[in-house]
């Protein structure tokens, strides 16, 4: 393709495997479009993996080098986007287990199966002031749904989840059975549940912002990867192919 046609063309009229196409006939911009198109997403996937802002970033730019090497063996049956996030996975998850080769199975269904409705991070004065601030939000919409509770349910909800009481100490101040106590517990937390689902999900959607600047950065980062000169020739096997 004449380089003119390349300046001129519409990348973000493109879908992805269009892009993929041009990427393969060697048009570098396409797949600088191809990141921008995807970063957010694969940097959410990777974070949710690894746990980590900068580390998720390696992650994402491991993926696209590796994605830009393989990239012919796309076929299309899945979106860009899926293959991409395979990818990521398989990048994230491998970091793992180099970091983490076991893991506490106990400690997971523990974690899983506290009953919170919502768990709050144990550490105090490390997060940055957005982080904060967000967790004053969430602490106060958590409050007001507290405080909507019917009577009967927020007494033993905040004996219970709150002070921490054991199942007989509210069954005794309120004079009820330990399994009216666990009964309207559980109808508090479904309560709760339901009354926070529309902050949460709205604090889904906004989690992990990935702001133009990282956006940017990542995308430049892989670029260069790219543009840097290839590794000297590799010894070749009797039949002539590289050692894998």
């Amino acid at each position: 393709m004449p380089q003119q046609d390349t300046l001129a063309l519409d990348y973000a009229a493109l879908d992805d495997n269009a892009l993929a196409a041009a990427v393969l006939r060697g048009d570098r911009q396409a797949f600088r479009h191809i990141m921008r198109r995807c970063n957010q997403r694969l940097f959410r996937v990777a974070r949710g993996v690894v746990g980590d802002d900068a580390e998720a970033e390696d992650v994402v730019q491991e993926a696209y080098v590796h994605a830009y090497e393989k990239l012919a063996t796309f076929r299309g049956d899945a979106s860009l986007s899926t293959w991409l996030i395979r990818i990521v996975l398989n990048e994230a998850h491998g970091r793992l287990r180099r970091r983490r080769p076991t893991t506490d199975v106990d400690r997971i269904d523990t974690a899983q199966d506290d009953g919170r409705v919502v768990a709050f991070p144990s550490r105090y004065g490390s997060e940055d002031p957005a982080a904060a601030a967000a967790r004053e939000q969430m602490r106060h919409a958590v409050e007001r749904a507290i405080g909507e509770l019917p009577e009967p349910f927020r007494i033993v909800f905040v004996l219970r989840e709150i002070e921490e009481c054991t199942v007989e100490e509210p069954a005794a101040t309120l004079g009820l059975r330990a399994e009216t106590v666990k009964t309207r517990l559980h109808r508090a937390r479904r309560l709760l549940r339901a009354a926070l689902h529309d902050t949460l999900a709205s604090a889904l959607t906004e989690a992990f912002p990935f702001l133009g600047t990282r956006c940017d950065r990542m995308t430049e980062q892989v670029l260069k990867r790219l543009d840097a000169p290839p590794p000297g020739p590799q010894t070749s096997t009797p039949n002539g192919s590289s050692p894998c």
